[in-house]
């Protein structure tokens, strides 16, 4: 048998398949300006190289991550360096070169202090739409909160609202079986972005949308890090296995920003459901209003990964101060040497966390990369709840506060969003509000290691991030 395997012919087939497959991760990369993370391009040509039977279908189904710009549209053209205004931070700078929508302004921001205060204020957006109403979200539950957020969607369309609401094509079986029926029936426009089975275009299927908004009549916007599901707000304690509340963050804008926010929705809403390319609505001068905020979309529809960018180059300038609050920590190299070498060179780096997150594997995976950021100096506090919010504090200049979680699914794959808030006033209270959830926080203390642990560590980072 074994003879038989290695027979000649067999090794010229298994040789000309393996070139196959190389030749097609190359010429796509090539042809369709793929770059990727170095441990990621490692990954797929090694697969590729001595599993070409199982990794080829893998690629072809999972292996792109951009989208061509033709397809996308709604795109900003970086602008070019000698007609920049002056005055522009070193963000806004780095921003209009990746063509990202212009800073803006706003005319009322509000952070929610807890999930009650965010869900009182979510019903209310809706409520108060009286001829648009959009939502996009990554998870929608069948629990409390999804089957309150239905019924006053289902008010709002019979009283004549366009209400159109996108769900993310994965995250629609995770929040549980929602009577989508009964939202069509009463005129509520209901898609899926990119169901798993049925992608518009190949090899995008890992690709999901994990933005999560509420924009009403084009004026205000409801966003953060909230699924549309229980434990997101208050949990559920009616449910025979009860929800508990997680710690969670959003706000809401009005203003200019608004319609950068209902810009990028109309751009979602036609990709996921083909339908015919709308114009983006031009926001208004801001030659006379300083701007304040600044919308960071993310992802595949965009040619640059301007979130990891902007990140990067933030906690490099850093000089005083680094705040993150995330639910899943798993960095990859230039992230962690720009947030380790930081806390070595004195800037106070905090970074708040669940003790125990929903997913167990990023507990595991991240220990390697807080091991190296305490023995920095850096500061690492564990919630002894789930905390869910995505948020950075850099200095006093810039506060940025969305969708993103820090690892790189959210940084390299998914569609995210988060909006760059510029004045001090704002930057403070998002760095109060990471202040207060650290008072309830217990200090990262490193334990000592195995190279059994090491290594596993390893093997589940390289597995479950890279491809």
């Amino acid at each position: 048998m074994w003879r038989e395997l290695f027979a000649p012919q067999w090794v010229s087939v298994h040789g000309l398949v393996t070139t196959l497959a190389l030749g097609i991760y190359l010429a796509n990369s090539h042809a369709r300006k793929q770059r990727r993370h170095p441990s990621a391009a490692i990954a797929w040509f090694v697969s590729l190289a001595l599993m070409p039977y199982l990794a080829l279908p893998l690629y072809l189904l999972l292996g792109s991550r951009k989208i061509p710009r033709n397809l996308v549209g709604l795109h900003v053209q970086p602008t070019a360096a000698a007609m920049k205004p002056p005055g522009l931070s070193r963000t806004q700078i780095l921003a209009s070169t990746l063509g990202l929508p212009p800073a803006s302004t706003y005319e009322h921001f509000e952070l929610h202090e807890d999930g009650r205060q965010a869900r009182q204020s979510l019903m209310a957006m809706i409520d108060s739409a009286t001829t648009t109403l959009d939502i996009c979200v990554f998870v929608m539950g069948q629990d409390a909160l999804g089957q309150e957020v239905a019924l006053h969607l289902i008010q709002s369309a019979q009283k004549g609202v366009q209400v159109r609401l996108l769900v993310d094509g994965v995250g629609a079986y995770l929040g549980g079986r929602l009577n989508w029926r009964a939202l069509t029936d009463a005129g509520v426009h209901v898609s899926r972005f990119v169901s798993p089975f049925l992608s518009p275009l190949p090899g995008r299927t890992n690709l999901r949308n994990h933005r999560k908004m509420a924009i009403a009549d084009s004026c205000r916007v409801w966003m953060g890090g909230r699924n549309l599901a229980a434990e997101y707000f208050e949990g559920d304690p009616s449910r025979r296995q009860p929800k508990t509340a997680w710690t969670d963050l959003s706000f809401v804008l009005s203003g200019a920003i608004a319609l950068q926010a209902q810009n990028q929705f109309h751009q979602d809403w036609t990709f996921a459901t083909q339908a015919q390319r709308q114009e983006p609505t031009a926001p208004p001068d801001m030659t006379v209003a300083a701007p304040c905020v600044q919308w960071l979309p993310s992802g595949p529809d965009q040619a640059e990964d301007t979130l990891y960018t902007l990140l990067i180059s933030s906690c490099f300038a850093a000089q005083n101060r680094i705040m993150a609050v995330s639910p899943y920590f798993v960095p990859d190299a230039t992230l962690q040497m720009a947030l380790t070498l930081a806390a070595r060179r004195g800037v106070l780096v905090d970074l708040v966390l669940p003790r125990k997150s929903n997913h167990r594997l990023a507990d595991m995976a991240r220990h390697a990369a807080l091991r190296e950021l305490t023995a920095a100096g850096a500061r690492v506090w564990l919630t002894p709840e789930m905390i869910h919010a995505k948020a950075v504090v850099i200095d006093d200049e810039l506060a940025m506060a969305g969708s993103a979680n820090l690892d790189e699914r959210s940084l390299f794959l998914n569609y995210e969003v988060m909006v760059a808030f510029y004045k001090p006033t704002d930057i403070e209270q998002f760095a109060q509000w990471m202040a207060r959830r650290r008072q309830s926080a217990q200090p990262y203390e490193a334990q000592a290691t195995s190279l059994l642990r090491e290594l596993l560590e390893g093997m589940v980072r390289w597995l479950a991030f890279q491809l």
